[in-house]
């Protein structure tokens, strides 16, 4: 551009600017129609796989004759809430399924809607407990947690799940709808050409960064009953606290993402076995990095928690991190500043009556 300057009169130099900005205008747009296409290329693949699946199930009766052994009939959710790195633990289950021989599905809702129609929780249950041939099975989306006894159901999947800091969450979700992650660059986002930066929303009172949008890890947790989704209800925080504890095998914070895939290994290795050494000796690509992200100030900070919404989704963190601590406790041993699995800490003995 500055050998333009040189060789060209203001009026061309200007249309030669004009015409670069319509080019790149241009281009993000291609790009946009590509992600599309793609997006939609993968939607009808997988639908074309579920209904093949469905067919075979009408064929064969739902295959009751398979017989799975109990280490094949697993299923776990991962109901993953948005902005706690759950694409970059994701793509480390989809690294190990090949290896682990299990599967992974994406459980893609319209919208990201995280609350599901009462038909599709009936479907959605019946294919998870149904589709034998997707055992063992590592369901993930953003969906609200569903209870499967209610359906019903005798053997439940295993929950797991990871939550992050509320404001460090919220933060990261304002700058990801307007500029996107190093995972997907070309991709236009929602709130691209917002350049706001998230200071500047909570001093001019936006939308975006108001206390209500720091509600979702207590729904997420809580589920499909319309008081979980009551932004500020106090019976959703506890019923959000019943169901990690019952209902939820295992619950990680981002930040401290390692030592919850560690456990989780050392605990489902059916699954994880070597996600571990992937995740501290990998070239990384499975993390994903919010761009322009700019770190609030201590005021706006202060600004939030003042809010009632803010004390009860920290309130929920504090919890969730206060059990992932104590569990990681009981399961691991400090050495020289690197954490090590407890070795089997129980045996059997006066075992009656005895074996001739």
């Amino acid at each position: 551009m500055g050998l333009l300057r040189i060789m060209l009169p203001p009026k061309l130099q200007l249309l030669a600017v004009v015409a670069f900005g319509v080019s790149v205008l241009f281009l993000e747009n291609q790009i946009q129609k590509l992600e599309e296409s793609r997006g939609k290329l993968e939607r009808a693949i997988a639908k074309h796989e579920v209904r093949e699946i469905e067919q075979r199930h009408t064929i064969d009766g739902f295959r009751s004759d398979i017989v799975l052994d109990d280490d094949e009939d697993v299923v776990i959710i991962y109901n993953r809430v948005p902005k706690t790195a759950s694409t970059s633990f994701t793509n480390i289950a989809y690294d190990l399924c090949a290896r682990n021989k299990y599967h992974v599905l994406h459980i893609n809702t319209t919208k990201n809607n995280p609350v599901m129609s009462l038909q599709d929780q009936v479907r959605f249950v019946k294919n998870v407990t149904s589709w034998k041939e997707m055992k063992p099975g590592f369901y993930h989306g953003h969906i609200s947690f569903l209870d499967f006894a209610k359906f019903g159901v005798k053997k439940k999947p295993i929950y797991i799940n990871v939550i992050r800091d509320p404001i460090e969450r919220l933060v990261s979700y304002y700058y990801f709808l307007r500029f996107g992650d190093d995972y997907r660059p070309g991709l236009r986002r929602r709130k691209q050409g917002d350049k706001k930066t998230f200071d500047e929303c909570v001093a001019a009172g936006g939308s975006d960064c108001a206390p209500e949008k720091l509600w979702l890890q207590i729904p997420f947790f809580c589920g499909h009953s319309s008081e979980c989704w009551n932004v500020g209800s106090r019976w959703a925080l506890e019923q959000a606290k019943y169901n990690l504890i019952n209902e939820y095998f295992l619950v990680g914070v981002t930040e401290e993402l390692e030592d919850f895939i560690m456990l989780l290994e050392a605990a489902l290795p059916r699954f994880f076995r070597g996600a571990t050494e992937l995740y501290r000796t990998g070239k990384k690509s499975h993390l994903r990095k919010t761009t322009e992200k700019k770190l609030p100030t201590k005021e706006t900070i202060a600004k939030l928690q003042q809010s009632e919404i803010w004390k009860m989704e920290n309130e929920f963190y504090e919890f969730a991190l206060e059990q992932f601590q104590f569990v990681r406790a009981h399961a691991v041993r400090e050495k020289d500043g690197e954490l090590y699995i407890l070795a089997q800490n129980f045996f059997y003995e006066k075992i009656y009556p005895k074996s001739n």
